[in-house]
């Protein structure tokens, strides 16, 4: 999958060139329909190839080159598509890029000067860093999801003598003391084990604030007063890009947590586009950095304006030439560019016609 550094530099290097964009829905599953997907391009070429020849980069040929490469790619694929969804982009001398996408797509076939981006901004979601984090008094399991993939956990846990401490002191009497005034064997074991597990917990803060950054996305899970420990050490910048899953327990198969990390992080993902939804009407509305409404949002974007861009998933899909314009705008000025759907979608819909933008500066 491509990240968003990576499709900008196609554009900006593609946007000049005739270019045959095609995107397909790998949702099928059912053995029935495993090759419906060859039915769907074959429709969506066909609508295509009324308008070759009539100039603007039309040629049939250029065409018909492009076709072939894309078709040599999918040919890897008889039945079904990999993924949720497939992507691929190709000119008449060669192909820029093709693969799966792990989101759905909707079916669209494009052929025009420069690559058709809209869609893909969906996925570009699935490029951000999420740590997944699991922890209990004595140790903690750190997982790292991107691309839609869960990696092996890391694992960092308590200094191990003081659970063996723990396990000797609770099966003595209460009554034995340590040596120190009204205190037991026990209530110096259980001292030590909280000042192991704060130890533990501030060196995982310090691992979790470098590889987070100022992008990165944090799922916590585990034992309910430990995660709040935790919380309490996390600086606020990390902590507003985390939300707690109380499904998450530290000894679940990676499976159940690969599930459980998805579900969260595409909630938390829900709350931040959201709240900076919220930030940037209130903006507009105050004549601040922030332009809101399909007319105000293109002027900031000829002004080169714009920091980053929300897109309703209706708008995209109600005006795709639009919103691929307003999408490629955004990019040539490497400015963001947020797809939200849901409560966010409808919000910005109703409010600002499907369209928003964080602005650089207010002329």
């Amino acid at each position: 999958m491509l990240t968003h550094d990576e499709l900008v530099a196609l554009y900006r290097s593609s946007r000049s060139t005739p270019v045959l964009s095609v995107y397909l829905d790998g949702g099928a599953k059912d053995f029935a329909e495993r090759k419906i997907w060859h039915k769907r391009l074959e429709r969506a070429l066909d609508e295509v190839r009324p308008g070759l020849g009539d100039g603007n980069g039309t040629d049939p040929k250029a065409f018909a080159a492009a076709e072939g490469i894309l078709r040599r790619e999918l040919e890897a694929y008889p039945n079904f598509l990999p993924g949720r969804g497939w992507v691929g982009f190709a000119a008449e001398s060669g192909l820029i890029h093709a693969g799966a996408l792990r989101v759905p797509m909707p079916d669209l076939v494009r052929w025009e000067p420069g690559l058709r981006v809209a869609p893909y901004v969906r996925a570009l979601k699935q490029e951000r860093l999420v740590l997944g984090v699991l922890v209990d008094s004595r140790r903690a399991r750190i997982f790292t999801y991107q691309d839609g993939a869960l990696a092996e956990p890391e694992n960092l846990h308590a200094d191990s003598l003081m659970g063996d401490l723990s396990d000797t002191s609770q099966s003595r009497r209460a009554t034995v003391h340590s040596g120190m005034r009204g205190e037991t064997a026990t209530d110096a074991a259980q001292k030590l084990l909280e000042r192991e597990e704060q130890r533990m917990l501030k060196d995982l803060v310090i691992s979790l604030q470098e590889r987070v950054g100022t992008r990165g996305h944090l799922v916590l899970g585990g034992t309910p007063e430990v995660v709040r420990h935790l919380l309490d050490f996390l600086p606020e910048p990390v902590r507003h890009r985390t939300i707690q899953a109380s499904s998450l327990r530290v000894e679940m198969k990676d499976s159940e947590v690969q599930r459980e990390v998805e579900g969260a992080a595409s909630l938390l993902t829900q709350r931040l586009q959201e709240e900076a939804l919220e930030v940037v009407i209130d903006e507009a509305r105050g004549g601040g950095r922030a332009a809101l409404g399909a007319e105000a949002v293109t002027k900031a974007l000829r002004e080169s304006r714009v920091d980053t861009l929300f897109l309703s998933r209706g708008f995209i899909r109600e005006n795709p030439e639009y919103a691929d314009h307003m999408v490629g705008s955004a990019f040539e000025q490497h400015a963001e560019v947020e797809e939200l759907s849901t409560d966010g979608g409808y919000r910005l819909d109703s409010e600002g016609e499907g369209v928003a933008a964080r602005l650089r500066y207010v002329l």
